[in-house]
């Protein structure tokens, strides 16, 4: 048996950036296992340098689960040169105005086991008492969020012929995926874990459904935990 920490993340925007993407910034629908242990990172107070190497896939597993359909909007932003920015405001002249593709009204629910109880039980003490040692924010520091903590729960690890998975899965973790009528179904291929240079290691496919619907996978390995939810991990 395993116990899974499990919490809530939201704000009114979010942007988690496609890497491929410049002069047009586009965001995931999802955060990515990267963005993941970020988040983790920022609740227990690790830096950017440090996470990278306390969150290994083999050692700690994140899970993600929309709680809110996904939502997009595009802003144009008016980007300063800070190099070469006065001391006030009304002195800088160098502007560059960029499309920004957002995320409205994201909502998630996060999974997380760590191999260290140390750090698992670190991060359960602070977020039940909804503190985190630096501020959680949705990809971007300016979408700060709020979050909320769901509890820590036994789950098993199955495995079966067909089942309803509530978070986002990787392709390939799973035989087949079976389409359902009215449900839309979203895949993106995703960061999902950095080298301690911040070079990306792992470029898996992970499906999901929009509006936050189960999805039905054969073959998948995935845990059940005691309050009924059926997981897997990025």
């Amino acid at each position: 048996m395993t116990r899974v920490l499990v919490f809530e993340i939201w704000g009114e925007y979010g942007h988690f950036r496609k890497h491929y993407t410049t002069t047009s910034p586009l965001t995931f629908s999802i955060p990515s296992r990267t963005a993941l242990t970020g988040l983790v990172g920022v609740v227990i107070g690790l830096s950017k340098e440090e996470y990278l190497g306390r969150f290994r896939r083999e050692e700690a597993h994140l899970g993600v689960r929309l709680m809110a359909p996904v939502k997009k909007v595009r802003f144009a932003e008016n980007l300063i040169d800070t190099k070469k920015a006065g001391k006030m405001m009304n002195e800088i002249k160098s502007r560059t105005q960029i499309q920004y593709e957002f995320l409205k009204d994201p909502h998630f629910r996060i999974y997380f086991v760590h191999d260290d109880p140390e750090v698992q039980e670190t991060a359960r003490d602070l977020l039940s008492a909804h503190c985190s040692v630096y501020t959680l924010c949705l990809g971007l520091s300016e979408h700060i969020a709020d979050f909320a903590y769901v509890g820590e729960f036994e789950a098993e690890e199955k495995q079966a012929e067909a089942v309803e998975i509530h978070t986002a899965i990787r392709s390939d973790e799973i035989e087949n995926l079976v389409f359902e009528p009215g449900r839309q179904y979203i895949t993106e291929i995703m960061p999902a874990e950095m080298g301690e240079d911040r070079t990306v290691v792992d470029y898996p496919e992970v499906i999901f459904e929009r509006n936050g619907n189960p999805i039905r996978a054969e073959g998948a390995r995935y845990w059940e935990l005691e309050d009924g939810e059926h997981i897997t991990f990025l």
